[in-house]
């Protein structure tokens, strides 16, 4: 089985789920979204280039792990062994190749359900350490060598302490990676002196750049922005030295869900030009020719960079600033303006001012799901036209428009001021639940299928240069028996979904997948690979914590192959069901239910394009067939073809791995077995001990003592076997979980009006 994974996390957005209409009644008190596998912690996060490192991993619904696997054939991992030669349980030894590029991968399990979800891997060039005991106070300061990266967890209500050694004048970086790589931390770093009075702190998230005043050891501090801590709240400290006027490079982060936008297809790097300082008036101006590939930086504090350039009436000009989706905390912001002279006075006209990217799909308000997806694809970068309506010379400035008491060179940018090259780039996730009670769920799902399931994904675009043409959605390289349905992206929109079914007899399987959009640009087709995103961690309560998504490095789809979809929805014959402009077509369904549910009968809306404004109607939960009403009267589908999906949400009675109850049943049964055998021993020996002359007695009451503690060791083994038991079964007995239900697509054919159809 092949090994590499991805996840996504899922949510219907709001006015999608106003068609989930079970009742507030219905859901109060139900969990949402059928059981996934989800990875939560691997400690250490990471390991060296050309090293070998064992790790620890948690997560949830984690039965039967197979494999620890990664985003790159670079890193492998073996199971961890017991002096005993025995598999350790979630253990690992992970090698690090010597020709693993440096950089973030992801690191998953296979489990009993399939591919978990993911958790950022670090690979890097500096030596590493794990913390292994406490380190909160002064006297328990874990020492550290200088150009090393130490994995630990923060300590709850502490302060993690750390020393090393530093010369006079040294230069120190100290960094700690911690969102950047998944975690809960929100780290505040504070270098002290021995006695521990601090000398530098950081509280946003940045690095502490720190010069020893004398030769001495120093303290690094590291608690949480409010003293939370936990596994949940793993952090990487790293201790660099660092020369003069040396720009160190932090340490590398996933990337925002925004970032997919970036960088336009086939840029290169071989033509960019620097820009000159000072240049942050007209009169220090540095001029460009048209069209310019530019790198510059909003350094230092409140820095307006300028540029001169001349251009003619009627010329359009696309200009594109890349600084936030490089990972950067800018503001990006652009105005042009004509300029002319009246003798010494100089005029300026605006001719345009360029601001962010909008989102291509409303956001959630509130960071949930309430009233949209809590994926932002927008940016606070630029994609802007300007049109010259004069010719003459032209002054364009760009700022940081949060850049005003800021002061690092780090912060840079790069501007593209080209001729229109419409163009394209998407970017998916899993739809999520929004329930009409207020329970709102952004759940790191990841790409694992049950049989019979449809998982619908959400897909935007964000469009460059006035492309507006439609762009078709596929997917390839899936697992046996799935198959991916894109509902395009019309023209002139920016979402559209792709249907991932796994057939009800899909076998157990995993693969890389690969997502494209396809569209018609200039009369040639264009085809763009898309990327996906998902939320860092499981939110299941509005009021715990707001998601938190990122772009995954790769595509993982897998087929569970031990669990089938509460319920199948499907037309009864494969097929293009044709229908007349305005007509109205009935589509017969069956129902493959597997599950009992709560309620007698489900809400089902219509996702398509062309289709969205089909009415709901009702499927029952107790019936085998129903049938499906498409009226074109009221959507207004033009003629064409077409995919559809139905969709909707039912309370299903699920059982947790009913199979684990057999499983436990044996054990237990096994554990009495040997009790009793050991028993039975333990007894015989006791009596034969007891009537034991002087010469055998001695040895026989060693055996029966022995015999004793295996009977004790025996009857603890039937405890826990027990015990297991009865977690097994609570675990399956049946619970009332809410859960997505989308039908297989279904293709349409919209045919030309006649007399008839039209009412003429």
């Amino acid at each position: 089985m092949h090994s590499r994974n991805t996840r996504i996390s899922l949510l219907i957005p709001a006015g999608v789920l106003a068609g989930l209409c079970l009742t507030a009644s219905s859901l109060n008190a139900q969990s949402v979204c059928l059981p996934a596998p989800r990875l939560m912690t691997t400690m250490p996060m990471g390991g060296q280039i050309g090293t070998t490192v064992d790790i620890t991993i948690t997560g949830q619904n984690f039965e039967d792990v197979e494999e620890l696997s990664f985003s790159t054939a670079a890193i492998t991992a073996i199971p961890a062994t017991d002096s005993s030669g025995l598999p350790v349980p979630n253990k690992y030894t992970v090698t690090i190749a010597a020709d693993c590029p440096p950089g973030i991968y992801e690191a998953r399990a296979l489990t009993r359900l399939g591919i978990s979800s993911c958790r950022a891997f670090n690979v890097g060039t500096l030596p590493e350490v794990t913390r292994t005991r406490s380190n909160t106070s002064i006297e328990k300061a874990m020492a550290l060598e200088l150009n090393c990266i130490c994995n630990a967890w923060m300590t709850r209500q502490a302060v993690d302490f750390y020393s090393f050694h530093a010369e006079k004048n040294q230069r120190i970086i100290v960094d700690c990676a911690a969102k950047g790589i998944d975690s809960k931390l929100n780290a505040v770093l504070i270098v002290a002196d021995a006695e521990g009075n601090d000398l530098k702190v950081e509280r946003r998230g940045g690095a502490v750049d720190f010069t020893a005043p004398k030769t001495a050891t120093y303290i690094v501090k590291v608690h949480g922005l409010t003293f939370d801590g936990g596994s949940y709240h793993f952090y990487r400290l790293a201790l660099q030295k660092a020369e003069g006027g040396q720009t160190v490079a932090r340490l590398p982060s996933t990337k925002a869900v925004n970032s997919f936008s970036w960088p336009p297809a086939g840029l290169k790097d071989d033509a960019i030009a620097a820009e000159q300082e000072p240049n942050n008036s007209g009169r220090t101006a540095q001029k460009i020719e048209l069209p310019c590939d530019i790198s510059g930086s909003f350094f230092p504090a409140a820095d307006i960079d300028t540029f001169e350039f001349t251009a003619q009436k009627g010329d359009v000009w696309w200009v594109e600033v890349a600084s936030e989706r490089l990972g950067l905390p800018t503001d990006p912001s652009v105005l042009v303006q004509r300029v002319t002279t009246d003798g010494e006075e100089e005029n300026l006209t605006d001719v345009a001012e360029l601001s962010d990217i909008p989102s291509p799909v409303k956001i959630s308000s509130n960071g949930y799901s309430y009233d949209g997806p809590p994926y932002n694809a927008g940016s606070s970068d630029i994609i802007g036209k300007v049109e010259i309506r004069e010719s003459g010379l032209h002054r364009l400035q760009i700022l940081d428009l949060f850049g005003g008491t800021r002061k690092d060179p780090r912060n840079v940018y790069r501007m593209i001021i080209r001729k229109a090259s419409p163009d394209f780039a998407i970017a998916g996730w899993a739809l999520h639940m929004n329930l009409r009670n207020g329970d709102r769920n952004a759940l790191s799902k990841p790409f694992s299928l049950r049989g019979g399931a449809t998982m619908p994904i959400e897909v935007v675009a964000v469009r460059r240069d006035g492309f507006d043409g439609e762009i078709q959605l596929s997917m390839d390289n899936l697992p046996e028996g799935v198959t991916a349905t894109g509902l395009a992206i019309p023209e002139g929109k920016t979402r559209g979904i792709v249907l991932l079914t796994a057939d009800q007899n899909a076998p157990r399987g995993l693969t890389q997948a690969s997502f494209y959009g396809t569209a018609t640009i200039d009369g040639e087709q264009v085809k763009r690979t898309g990327q996906v995103a998902q939320m860092k961690w499981p939110v299941t309560n509005a009021r715990s914590e707001i998601p938190d998504p990122r772009l995954l490095a790769d595509i993982p789809i897998a087929v569970c192959g031990s669990e089938f979809a509460p319920v199948t929805i499907a037309a009864t014959e494969e097929k293009v069901w044709e229908v007349p402009e305005g007509g109205k077509l009935t589509i017969p369904l069956v129902n493959t239910r597997r599950y009992d549910f709560s309620g007698k009968k489900m809400s089902l809306k219509t996702y398509g394009n062309g289709f969205e404004r089909n009415p709901a109607f009702d499927a029952p939960l107790d019936a085998d067939t129903s049938e499906a009403i498409v009226d074109l009267a009221k959507t207004k589908t033009k003629p064409g073809d077409y995919t559809i999906a139905f969709y909707g949400s039912a309370v299903a009675k699920y059982k947790y791995h009913p199979e684990a109850v057999d499983a436990a049943k044996a054990a237990v049964d096994d554990a009495k077995e040997k009790l009793a055998a050991v028993t039975a021993e333990a007894n015989s020996l006791a009596e034969s001990a007891k009537a034991a002359t002087d010469e055998n007695k001695v040895a026989l009451e060693a055996d029966s003592k022995a015999a004793a503690a295996a009977q004790k060791v025996a009857a603890a083994a039937v405890a826990a076997a027990d015990k297991k038991l009865k977690a097994a079964a609570k675990a399956a007995a049946p619970k009332d979980i809410v859960d997505i239900v989308v039908s297989k697509p279904i293709k349409i054919r919209v045919t030309p009006a006649t007399q008839e159809t039209s009412g003429k």
